[in-house]
């Protein structure tokens, strides 16, 4: 396995794991937040969307991304965080259909870059945490799986079963 594959295989397990955290909970299931001032599933996932693109964009052709939904940055930034009104928030089909083809647009991407590139040296606020763009697209991986441990907290509070 090289490295590409090992990020490819990072990518998509958090992308299935997504897919299979969210699949019994409803729109509403969204909102409901663990503990008063944590963050509800639905502004997380469009915090992971926003970061998918903001994060990488600039390290992959341009083009790679869609324009992501007017003011879906806005609605998903930290002064939003705390809003309970579902004013503005998505459905989970919404969310996962746009989680999915942006990860999936990462993937592609990923396939057509020389492995080499994967050494390319990181800039801003990112750099100390991730200091190459392969470190970079490992740390969306992880991103994304600590935000999908936030939610089995909500999944237990609501009573699902236990995945992991």
């Amino acid at each position: 396995m090289n490295a590409k594959e090992a990020i490819k295989t990072a990518l998509k397990s958090t992308q299935n794991m997504a897919e299979m955290y969210l699949g019994d909970l409803s729109d509403a299931d969204l909102l409901v937040r663990p503990v008063p001032n944590a963050n509800h599933i639905a502004w997380q996932l469009g915090h992971l969307i926003d970061a998918e693109v903001s994060l990488l964009k600039d390290y992959f052709p341009a083009g790679t991304y869609p324009e992501l939904p007017a003011r879906f940055a806005e609605q998903h930034n930290k002064s939003t965080a705390a809003s309970d009104s579902p004013k503005g928030f998505g459905t989970k089909k919404e969310y996962l259909e746009l989680f999915n083809k942006l990860r999936n647009a990462t993937l592609a991407a990923l396939d057509k870059l020389p492995e080499k590139e994967l050494d390319t040296p990181t800039r801003g606020n990112m750099a100390p945490f991730a200091p190459t763009f392969g470190a970079l697209l490992l740390l969306q991986s992880n991103h994304t799986l600590m935000h999908l441990g936030q939610f089995t907290v909500v999944r237990r509070k609501l009573g699902k079963p236990v995945l992991f």
